[in-house]
């Protein structure tokens, strides 16, 4: 029975009276037996107490005068322990005045006056039952929000940080990537497909002259790259979108060729542009093909020269046999002579010839006399003075310098290459090249030396620190590789020799290059 009177209970309304009269008792309990509702009963306020430990009542009706306690008291007692119960007291005319001032006291929900009307008590015990379920039920309600609300405000700060992690990853994945972007050093963009540049990193915004915060998303890449109004010839932006795959141009703006590579962005109407500089490239390149074209030259007039030194030496052979037959006249010998020192000229022409045409070799380095080493690379290099007459050779070679070692073959490039620059660097007048060369040669303690001179334009400041970095020149297109005095650089520092550059604007250059004097060849003669 005790489960089930639990559960029926549960249901059921549950309402405590307490009185001192059996026969009120009774009565209120007779009228209340419509209303359905659990009735439990006290006969004064001890007794209530314990029964609402036991019963926990959720209307509590008590009479005002009992014995000991009387109902204000116990009221305001139910109120402590059963906050939610709805209070009711039954009071006769008489205590009116004595209820009306307890009932901020315990708070009483109603009260009814004896006799009371069975019609008004059942209401008023129905709306208690109603007042109660409805405070309940706020209170209940007042729970739930207040957990939800608690919950809430949970999921509102772990959502809060969720989104300031995210958020967070975010910055520093985009920081990530502007780094990255920003230090390939290719120039690269990203373009839309009406040229639109939405992205430039920093190798972009320097190949087009622009600070670091430029905004290249103004122009489009024809504007602010090239500073054309219309777009680039080869550009391979439109062949990328159509396509949808990688495409490749080239692009020639403002001196510069640039390969440009567009690849498309997946599900977008962008592609990034990557630009690659290939000018230093075409232009080595070019010059490599020279240097070959140069080389099979060489070979050539190697293999010329060889042939004709044969016919030379017989030349000079029947000039000297012929100058030995008796009877000749003074004039046929004066003929000889001339026969026999043109012949000897050319020679020395072809022997320089075939020593500077001649591949170098580690072998091929040797004790050498610098004097005759400078000389014979004169003598090939006045064949170039024939076609400019204004221009005057003076050679100053010393005697008696000690045997250096070395290649003298190699040395003889550099010789011809200082005096081809010294004649590029003398004045027009008339259309002509004017002015001086000289050639000196000499020691200066263990050294030996040898210097070109000029009466030349001279190099200003700025380049000199730059004439011997290969390709670097500073003469008109077709007039020079800037090849010659990086190589010459190389092979003086293969030879343990420095370089020494004096030059004035306007005045012309020196180039001294200093070799060292072997120790062991000092008490050579």
């Amino acid at each position: 029975m005790g489960l089930a009177h639990t559960q029926e209970a549960a249901s059921r309304g549950r309402l405590l009276l307490v009185d001192d009269e059996e026969n009120i008792l009774k009565s209120i309990r007779r009228v209340l037996r419509r209303g359905d509702w659990d009735i439990e009963t006290a006969t004064d306020a001890e007794e209530g107490l314990r029964r609402l430990e036991q019963f926990a009542p959720q209307v509590v009706i008590s009479d005002f005068r009992m014995p000991g306690m009387n109902g204000v008291d116990f009221l305001t007692r139910v109120k402590e322990q059963v906050p939610l119960a709805q209070r009711i007291m039954l009071t006769g005319q008489a205590d009116q005045l004595a209820i009306e001032e307890a009932i901020n006291r315990s708070e009483i929900f109603r009260f009814i006056s004896k006799p009371w009307n069975d019609s008004h008590l059942v209401l008023t015990v129905k709306s208690a039952f109603e007042q109660y379920s409805l405070v309940a039920e706020n209170q209940r309600l007042m729970r739930v929000t207040t957990e939800q609300n608690a919950e809430l405000k949970k999921l509102n700060t772990e959502l809060e940080a969720r989104v300031e992690s995210r958020t967070l990853m975010l910055s520093q994945a985009k920081r990530d990537w502007e780094q990255t972007f920003d230090c390939i050093e290719s120039p690269l963009a990203v373009m839309q497909s009406d040229y639109m540049v939405r992205r430039a990193n920093l190798a972009y915004l320097k190949v087009a002259s622009a600070g670091e915060g430029a905004n290249a998303s103004a122009a489009t890449c024809y504007q602010y790259l090239f500073g054309r109004d219309t777009p680039c010839q080869g550009c391979p932006l439109p062949a990328a979108l159509e396509s949808g795959k990688s495409a490749r141009g080239e692009i020639n703006q403002k001196g510069r060729t640039y390969v440009v590579t567009a690849f498309p962005m997946p599900g977008d109407k962008r592609v990034v542009c990557s630009y690659r500089d290939v000018t230093e490239e075409y232009a080595l390149t070019k010059r490599l093909i020279e240097t070959e074209k140069m080389a099979a030259v060489g070979q050539l007039a190697g293999g010329v020269a060889h042939e004709i030194n044969n016919p030379l030496g017989g030349i000079l052979a029947f000039a000297q046999l012929m100058k030995r037959d008796s009877g000749r006249n003074e004039a046929d010998k004066e003929s000889l002579d001339l026969i026999e020192e043109s012949a000897l000229r050319c020679k020395r022409i072809v022997e320089s010839l075939l020593k500077f045409s001649r591949h170098s070799k580690p072998d091929d380095r040797r004790h050498f006399d610098l004097s005759k080493c400078v000389e014979d690379s004169a003598v090939l290099f006045k064949a170039q003075l024939k076609a400019n007459p204004k221009v005057k050779l003076e050679m100053n070679l010393a005697n008696g310098l000690p045997k250096l070692f070395g290649d003298p073959a190699q040395l003889s490039q550099v010789v011809l290459n200082l005096l081809q620059n010294g004649l590029q660097a003398l004045p027009h007048v008339e259309n002509e090249l004017e002015g001086m060369l000289k050639v000196d040669t000499g020691r200066e303690g263990d050294r030996c030396f040898f210097a070109v001179s000029d009466t030349g334009s001279g190099i200003e400041e700025r380049y000199i620190n730059r004439i011997f970095e290969p390709s670097f020149t500073t003469k008109a297109p077709g007039e020079g590789t800037g090849l010659g005095l990086s190589i010459a650089y190389r092979i003086v520092q293969d030879h343990g020799g420095v370089f020494q550059v004096d030059t004035k604007v306007g005045q012309g250059s020196r180039f001294t290059v200093y070799l060292p004097v072997p120790l062991q060849l000092e008490r050579l003669p």
